[in-house]
């Protein structure tokens, strides 16, 4: 057995931009991990997270750290004892599973005794702008089912009304990516309840949030920031009625499937997000969307152009990957 590792940094165009309130991004840049054994080569895509302390280049030095491993046979057991919960590891978890298939000629979904995926219904995002700009994206948006809508502080309800003008038949979830006090919950979330958004992301910051267990819920939270893996389960209870999973947070499809298990035996609510990627991200995050009450695996809509071949979208429904791309 002989296994070979590649690592790639690659840069695809975002469609116009991306605002959240944490910045502005034109470009998305992924790390890309291959590797191939006996004629098979599998492929893991992670986005490296400023917020979680990861650059390109930590997240690459990470995935070179653990190449003896990988090159020497190692299991995705011995790489999740290996290197900690984010992207780079879920760069090679990934990689591992989509190679596992190739070479056993049956799909991940099989290997994992999971049932075989449908097409999931996924949020369109609207990032941050003034009311009278996210109007009309939403009108550009509106005959899609669920939109998402990032929220920065000051304006927010003025922007999730004009939103919900926009598109008056669409489901609304809005995600402050930490960027509220305690305040701003207070006065938002009754409002937002008015204006009928299903969902709340992350209004505080997830190192101060212990606030939210001794504050009414006018509709359910949602722990994204302060929730990355089964060991974050403990710390939400009475915090939030729902966890939003990422593979980059988790560590990859591995911990990400026991964390989705592990949240609905606690009874919380989930969703199955992403970072902005490639189809490449998507593939195993729709595989980890069935049955989820919220997808927001969008990423490809978002970008200048995607990997080929990709993910099929038609409108807001993705069709599970072909094995050509992933699994």
């Amino acid at each position: 057995m002989t296994r070979t590792l590649e690592i790639a940094r690659e840069v695809w165009p975002i469609r116009g931009t991306f605002r959240i309130s944490r910045g502005t991004r034109t470009e998305a840049v992924v790390v890309v991990a291959r590797i191939a054994q006996d004629g098979a080569a599998g492929a893991g895509e992670c986005v490296p997270y400023a917020r979680y302390g990861e650059s390109v280049e930590s997240v690459m030095a990470q995935i070179e750290k653990a190449r003896a491993l990988i090159e020497r046979g190692g299991t995705r057991a011995e790489l999740g004892a290996a290197l900690p919960g984010g992207a780079a590891r879920n760069a090679l978890d990934c990689a591992l599973w989509d190679l596992e298939a190739k070479r056993a000629g049956k799909p991940v979904w099989q290997l994992a005794g999971l049932p075989p995926p449908k097409p999931v219904t996924t949020a369109f995002t609207l990032s941050v702008d003034t009311p009278e700009n996210m109007a009309q994206a939403a009108d550009a948006a509106r005959a899609r089912p669920l939109l998402k809508i990032k929220l920065t502080g000051e304006g927010d309800l003025e922007r999730v009304a004009a939103v919900r003008k926009a598109a008056p038949n669409s489901r609304l979830i809005v995600d402050a990516n930490e960027a509220w006090d305690i305040g701003a919950f207070a006065r938002f979330a009754p409002a937002l309840a008015k204006l009928g958004v299903a969902l709340i992301e992350q209004p505080l910051h997830a190192d101060r949030d212990a606030a939210l267990a001794g504050l009414a819920h006018p509709l359910p939270l949602c722990a994204d920031e302060a929730c990355h893996d089964r060991a974050s389960l403990s710390h939400l209870t009475g915090k939030y009625e729902a966890v939003n999973i990422k593979l980059d947070k988790t560590g990859g499809l591995t911990e990400a499937l026991a964390l989705r298990a592990a949240a609905l035996v606690a009874n919380m609510r989930v969703m199955v997000g992403c970072m902005v990627g490639t189809s490449l991200s998507m593939a195993p995050a729709h595989l980890l969307s069935q049955g989820a009450e919220w997808a927001d695996i969008d990423g490809p809509l978002l970008l200048a152009h995607d990997r080929v071949p990709g993910l099929v979208y038609d409108g807001s429904t993705v069709s599970p990957p072909t094995a050509v791309l992933w699994g």
